[in-house]
């Protein structure tokens, strides 16, 4: 599982101005079963997704697409980490730690 930490690099207007692609770029990823929860930080300085992949490589190519990605407006910091316990709607995404 990954915590994706998305940080603005550029003024708010220019991330609003991107902001229907970004929101379509996230739905996508949503209907693909790989984003579980997102939304953006109170201070609006940036953003978080909870995401689920096989590998880091998988998450850096859909990062590689987002919108504000490629644009440049904001950065990626990407956490992974073992989901060793979950809410039971999220039973499915449990790990067993190596």
């Amino acid at each position: 599982m990954f915590v994706l930490e998305l940080t603005y690099t550029a003024p708010l207007d220019a991330v609003d101005a991107l902001l229907p692609d970004h929101l379509a770029w996230l739905d996508e990823q949503y209907t693909q079963g790989v984003f579980l929860a997102s939304g953006r930080k109170t201070l609006r300085d940036g953003g978080v997704i909870l995401a689920v992949a096989e590998d880091r490589a998988r998450i850096d190519e859909i990062i590689a697409r987002d919108p504000f990605a490629v644009a440049g407006v904001c950065t990626y910091r990407v956490t992974e980490f073992v989901a060793t316990k979950t809410a039971p709607g999220l039973d499915r995404y449990r790990q067993t730690p190596s």
